[in-house]
């Protein structure tokens, strides 16, 4: 049985969706409420799609390649902690993201919506580093998978609510959210890479 909380935690932090509602707000200004749905529905579901394959596969394109999980767990755990400096100290999803902005509304839900706002890097790592293979069983596996698309579902109703929920935390408030978001993350990595160097060197975590 997973940690659930912890599970949801984790995913929480990399996949923001407090930090994508300023995100879908700017490129969907254009468009009508029912467009508007169809963008969030669209950028869920390619986000859940790429999630599931780096759930699926992620590992076992590693093992095709010959790179050992430790390895990726250190690389990743390190590509986490600079993503999540960017939270904290760089451009926040609002600032970086909404740079990137499409004309055609299936444009926008792919790119910035669904790649890089809600299916981020970090959160492609944390789908392969939170299912493996030596750790957990297909039915902890599914549970993660399960846990995720709750977060992507969280994600998409913030979206279908993303004005009122601007009107009430505002963009100051929704930059604070991702910076402590970026704080959770970072110390997710840490654990990650810490884990990382116990396993490859066979040392027992403290």
């Amino acid at each position: 049985m997973i940690d659930i909380l912890a599970v949801f935690i984790s995913f929480f932090a990399v996949i923001d969706p407090i930090g994508t509602i300023p995100v879908f707000i700017a490129v969907t200004d254009q468009y009508d409420k029912k467009t508007k749905r169809r963008i969030a529905l669209l950028a869920t579901i390619v986000s859940a799609g790429i999630l599931i394959f780096f759930l699926v596969v992620g590992e076992l394109l590693l093992k095709a390649l010959s790179i050992p999980l430790p390895a990726f767990q250190i690389s990743g755990g390190i590509v986490l902690f600079l993503f999540a400096l960017t939270m904290i100290f760089g451009d926040s999803k609002i600032d970086g993201e909404i740079k990137m902005l499409e004309d055609d509304h299936r444009d926008t839900a792919i790119f910035p919506l669904a790649v890089p706002s809600i299916a981020s890097p970090g959160a492609m790592l944390a789908a392969v580093l939170l299912t493996k293979n030596t750790v957990f069983t297909v039915w902890e596996q599914v549970q993660t998978a399960l846990v995720m698309l709750s977060v992507l579902l969280v994600a998409y109703i913030l979206m279908l609510l993303a004005g009122g929920v601007n009107r009430l935390i505002g963009s100051s408030g929704a930059r604070v959210i991702s910076r402590v978001m970026g704080l959770i993350l970072s110390a997710i990595a840490t654990t990650n890479i810490l884990a990382g160097l116990s396993e490859y060197f066979n040392v027992v975590p403290v």
